[in-house]
């Protein structure tokens, strides 16, 4: 099991995030994780514990998988898919009415997590396949 002490094991992770394309690292710290984050926001509001667990839980398994594996591969998608498939599924057939500003958090959501599972789906596949 890897050590997170380790210093070299940080050193990987780092290589490998810079090994990343820009737009992907721009995608990630700007847009992604802010808005999965957000989440906890909304902890008060209809279904805003599952949600926030969902999103975070994202984040939670493809953190891991970065440590497991010292750095980024396309494993790290998997932990969005699992969580994130049934999040966007409620978001788009049962959505927890709340307040406008919740509503219109849900939506940014949706569009973000869309737009990731597209691209995390690819990418899980092209890891299950190599």
């Amino acid at each position: 099991m890897t050590n997170v002490n380790e210093p070299n094991l940080w050193s990987s992770i780092w290589a490998s995030f810079l090994a990343l394309p820009t737009w992907v690292k721009l995608w990630v710290f700007l847009i992604l994780t802010p808005v999965n984050l957000a989440s906890a926001l909304f902890l008060d509001q209809p279904w805003g514990m599952l949600i926030a667990a969902l999103s975070y839980g994202g984040m939670a398994i493809s953190g891991a998988v970065v440590l497991l594996h010292r750095g980024f591969s396309k494993l790290v998608s998997g932990g969005h898919v699992l969580p994130w498939t049934p999040l966007v599924v409620i978001l788009l057939f049962v959505r927890p009415d709340g307040t406008d500003a919740f509503d219109s958090y849900l939506i940014i959501l949706l569009v973000t997590n869309l737009v990731s599972l597209v691209f995390d789906y690819k990418d899980l596949l092209e890891w299950m396949r190599d």
